[in-house]
Formats: C-alpha cells, structure tokens, sequence
C-alpha cells in the first residue's frame, strides 16, 4: 500500500505532498527532509529503492523533479510503482508538456 507520494524539486523543495495514512505535520516536515537529503544525495548509479524507518522507497528523477513513493515495508513489486511513477510522469508530460525534458 502506498503510504505517501512526493514530488520535490533538485533544490530540495517540497511541490507536491501526500500522504495515504495519518502522521502529525511535524512528522511529515521530517520525513520529506530526511528523504530529500537521502534521494538528492544518491549518485545514479545506485538503486532507487531505499529503506527508510519502516517504509520502503522508491524514487525516480524526471528533468529537475523527484518522485518519491513510500510503501509499506511488506510490499514486494517495487518494480510495478517505478513503472507507476514514470506512468504518472508520462500522463503529466501529456498534459502540461515539456515535463520531462
């Protein structure tokens, strides 16, 4: 299940936040500057899965914007929600244009 979606940009900057399960906004303000510090810092080289408390991540870049995704430590398809992120990247690029170049 999905826990959370976020969309920040390479400044660090949180555009888009939401969140599929109840957590005080001190909690929230947290976790997004812990993710962005974890998910900006990682060269591309390396996997885009993260553990991270008891969720599991899945990021992808997309031109200046990150799409993070935390799960469920349970969940196992880590490959369908990549494919999920560049799906909704896809649909947005189709919409507003020029979201992924």
């Amino acid at each position: 299940m999905i826990k959370f979606l976020l969309m920040v940009n390479k400044l660090g900057q949180t555009r888009v936040a939401q969140y599929y399960t109840e957590l005080p906004k001190a909690e929230r303000r947290t976790l997004e500057s812990e993710l962005v510090r974890k998910c900006l810092s990682r060269s591309q080289d390396k996997s885009f899965i993260l553990t991270h408390m008891n969720s599991k991540i899945i990021y992808r870049r997309y031109a200046s914007l990150y799409f993070i995704i935390g799960l469920d430590e349970k969940e196992e398809n880590e490959i369908a929600y990549y494919i999920l992120i560049h799906r909704f990247v896809q649909v947005l690029d189709k919409y507003f244009e020029n979201v992924v170049s």
